[in-house]
């Protein structure tokens, strides 16, 4: 009887240690609301315009493949000042793609970071963008050994109808082929992301990896 009661206390201990061990590894693997907000506060700096290069985030292997329009002008949206140093450029370009980003800004500027040869300073031009909005919807997340896989839905967010002589009360949600998803009331974002959330078969996505050091996102690959 002794050995009896034994053997199940001890089964007990190995039992309730497999649901600490499983306990512990949901928890490890869960994404927090902190992380999310760091992951989409992220995207938010790198998702750019079509009008750019027909992608607001085009797809590469490695950062350093990516469109230099795009990566210029990622460096640019995130900079305050319309007069630029070249230091200033080259800073911020390290700090949104990290150390691994190996690319120079071209000395004599770009399209639309041209270069003041009298001053010797940079000018940040504007680019003229459409009525519709570009925008994404983290869609899933998953955390790897380096930093984080995810998964976006992209789609247009039409604001015409409102911008009218005579407004229409809504805007149009689009896919990328510029069709018409539904509509919903204003710009009311719980609607809007249930629309997109529940019509995601009919949007592109994107995934994306991210490398995270020293508390920093950086982006390595986009693929579809």
């Amino acid at each position: 009887m002794k050995k009896l009661i034994v053997i199940m206390v001890i089964l007990l201990i190995i039992f309730m240690g497999m649901i600490g061990y499983k306990n512990f590894n949901n928890q490890t693997n869960q994404v927090n609301i902190k992380e999310i907000e760091k992951i989409e506060s992220y995207m938010n700096q790198i998702y750019m315009w079509r009008e750019l290069t027909g992608q607001a985030l085009p797809c590469f292997e490695d950062i350093n493949q990516a469109d230099e329009t795009w990566i210029w002008e990622v460096v640019k949206k995130n900079l305050e000042d319309v007069e630029l140093s070249y230091e200033q450029i080259q800073n911020k370009a390290k700090e949104l793609f990290g150390d691994k980003f190996t690319k120079e800004f071209p000395k004599e500027g770009t399209e639309f970071i041209t270069y003041d040869d009298k001053n010797q300073i940079y000018h940040s031009e504007g680019i003229e963008l459409a009525e519709q909005s570009d925008l994404f919807l983290l869609n899933a997340i998953k955390r790897t050994k380096k930093g984080y896989e995810i998964e976006i839905i992209e789609y247009l967010e039409d604001s015409s109808p409102m911008l009218k002589e005579e407004p229409e009360d809504y805007i149009v949600i689009k896919n990328l082929r510029n069709q018409e998803i539904g509509r919903i009331r204003g710009l009311v974002e719980d609607e809007e992301v249930a629309l997109v959330k529940n019509n995601k078969d009919k949007f592109s996505q994107k995934k994306i990896q991210l490398r995270e050091e020293k508390e920093q996102l950086y982006v390595e690959r986009v693929y579809e």
